[in-house]
């Protein structure tokens, strides 16, 4: 696993970071724990759940629940296949955890990749334009890449 190693991206030196994708669940207030219950598949940073990082805002990990295109999309956004709508290089990372609508409030990142690292970094509590204290990330392509396609795989599964 690599963990926090030096590399050189555009000439300076940044830390690299390992991604891991699993499935988790959060269970909201009210009623029974199976109908609040959401399932997703949670971003794991250097063995820390984003979730759990980002708990207190009440959002959960775009990635492995909704309709089948909404997977597909997200994935593909995170594997530059498509620009995310609302903004240039920010994608949603983490949405309603009820519905997903992005109008509930989200947080999003920007997503860059130069050579063959992807930085993750400008975590904004979306609605209140408040830059959220965690990050910058970077990951290795292949890391990243097969940990995206992971992500969609569990998700489509479950």
């Amino acid at each position: 696993m690599y963990k926090n190693l030096n590399v050189f991206n555009g000439g300076a030196m940044t830390n690299k970071n390992f991604l891991e994708t699993r499935l988790a669940s959060r269970y909201g207030e009210g009623g029974s724990k199976e109908e609040n219950n959401t399932v997703f598949v949670d971003i794991i940073i250097d063995s820390v759940s984003l979730y759990q990082r980002l708990k207190e805002y009440d959002f959960v990990p775009a990635f492995g629940w909704g309709n089948a295109e909404h997977q597909q999309l997200i994935t593909d956004y995170f594997l530059f296949k498509y620009p995310f709508e609302y903004k240039y290089h920010r994608y949603p990372i983490l949405i309603c955890p009820l519905c997903g609508d992005l109008e509930c409030g989200y947080i999003s990142v920007a997503v860059d990749k130069e050579a063959d690292i992807v930085e993750w970094s400008n975590f904004y509590l979306e609605h209140n334009n408040q830059l959220l204290d965690i990050g910058p990330f970077h990951f290795e392509w292949d890391n990243y890449k097969s940990s995206i396609e992971k992500a969609y795989d569990i998700g489509r599964l479950r």
